[in-house]
């Protein structure tokens, strides 16, 4: 019996299934609104309200089970981009870095009197191309 097992299998394996929401996560916390199909933003949602609720947290072991649940690798700076950020010239490092400061700094602290709820789906109109259901899942702004 498959009681309690809730996913939604969108049409593709588990391995490209955990990829693309590792993707979506991080270009919802690095840009806070993503416009994507209706079930892949409801999937999204339980994924992105636990990644605020560990945030909140803000432990060593939270800060390392997001980085695992967004699959971001830390790429080693080379000695002269180590440089660049010293000075500080944040280019240099990647967006995945970013996200992270941004997930347990600013999100972090924008919900922290909040006890769940942290995103919205809005509906918008149908795809022009295959008529699929289109929204918007963005963080509330407070």
């Amino acid at each position: 019996m498959r009681h309690r097992k809730h996913t939604f299998k969108l049409g593709r394996t588990s391995s490209h299934n955990r990829c693309m929401i590792a993707n979506m996560l991080k270009a919802l916390i690095e840009h806070e609104r993503i416009e994507t199909t209706v079930t892949k933003a409801k999937e999204l949602r339980r994924h992105a309200d636990k990644m605020v609720t560990l945030a909140k947290k803000n432990t060593l072991a939270t800060r390392r089970k997001a980085i695992a649940e967004m699959m971001i690798s830390f790429n080693p700076l080379t000695s002269k981009e180590l440089k660049e950020v010293k000075k500080g010239d944040l280019s240099s490092y990647n967006t995945d870095r970013k996200v992270v400061g941004k997930l347990f700094g600013t999100l972090s602290q924008r919900f922290a009197n909040r006890n769940g709820g942290y995103t919205r789906i809005v509906k918008l109109a149908n795809r022009v191309g295959d008529s699929a259901d289109i929204c918007v899942i963005e963080y509330l702004p407070q």
